[in-house]
């Protein structure tokens, strides 16, 4: 049997949602004492808090919470007596058993197209926050083991992927919902990565470090071979207005970050 942190991560690595369940008080007899835990998916479990009927309620009641989309937890109390009203069997071991589920959510993905001054400043600030942050850049030494170090302990999940020819290719590796960032040295990059992204169905939003001027010469190409509504979905400039006015790499990172923040606030995805 697998453990419940052996769960954990697949459901990370599979971008599943899921429900950590815990017992957290016992009185009496029980199948299993406080702290035992277990994970559970649509589809599959890891671990166990007993079996049985207890086991059963668990699950079912963790599949309702990933079927709602909730993001709160929830606990409930099973009495284990044979006078008990049972929905899957009779456990008779007369104690009393308090679970906690604790939804699991998808963490957020983002994927950074350029690790230059601006975008090593923001993986530095995003890589704090529980999510999947992806690092491209056409460059070798800008994903060198030294240069980003400053990511070491690192509670996002950073994965670096190193494209000398054509760093667009990395696009259809992203999981579904990546919000992707164009932030590299060459503006003739840039314009490759965001006529990719706007032929990729799967990704999320589509960002755009530059000037007004710089867009609109992007704007009028892509309009060559996209429709406006198309061409549109590129967010530029990127960043949380008002947050500063600065050209230094940490301020604009500050303001990206802090954009990117309050969008998965406000899209309900802030990680467990």
């Amino acid at each position: 049997m697998s453990s419940w942190f052996a769960g954990v991560a697949a459901l990370r690595a599979a971008r599943e949602p899921g429900v950590l369940v815990t017992v957290t008080d016992v009185r009496g007899h029980a199948p299993r004492e406080a702290g035992a835990k277990m994970v559970v998916s649509g589809s599959s479990t890891w671990a166990s808090i007993g079996g049985g009927n207890l086991e059963e309620e668990a699950v079912r009641r963790a599949r309702d919470l990933i079927g709602s989309a909730a993001s709160a937890p929830a606990s409930f109390t099973a009495n284990l007596s044979d006078k008990a009203p049972f929905q899957h069997g009779v456990q008779c071991c007369g104690g009393e058993v308090t679970v906690l589920l604790e939804p699991l959510a998808v963490v957020p993905s983002v994927a950074i197209f350029g690790v230059g001054h601006v975008g090593l400043e923001l993986a530095r600030i995003l890589a704090r926050h529980d999510l999947d942050l992806h690092l491209v850049d056409s460059r070798s030494a800008h994903l060198t083991e030294a240069e980003l170090a400053p990511l070491a302990d690192s509670v996002a999940a950073v994965h670096t992927h190193h494209v000398p020819v054509i760093p667009e290719l990395v696009l259809g590796e992203l999981p579904p919902g990546t919000r992707v960032l164009v932030l590299t040295h060459d503006h003739a990059e840039d314009l490759a990565i965001i006529d990719a992204a706007l032929r990729c169905g799967h990704l999320g939003p589509i960002g755009l470090i530059g000037s007004s001027a710089k867009w609109a010469r992007f704007r009028s190409t892509l309009l060559a071979s996209f429709p406006a509504d198309v061409v549109d979905r590129v967010e530029t400039p990127i960043g949380l207005p008002g947050v500063t006015t600065s050209k230094e790499p940490a301020a604009i990172a500050v303001s990206v970050a802090a954009g990117l923040l309050a969008a998965f606030e406000r899209e309900g995805v802030t990680s467990r």
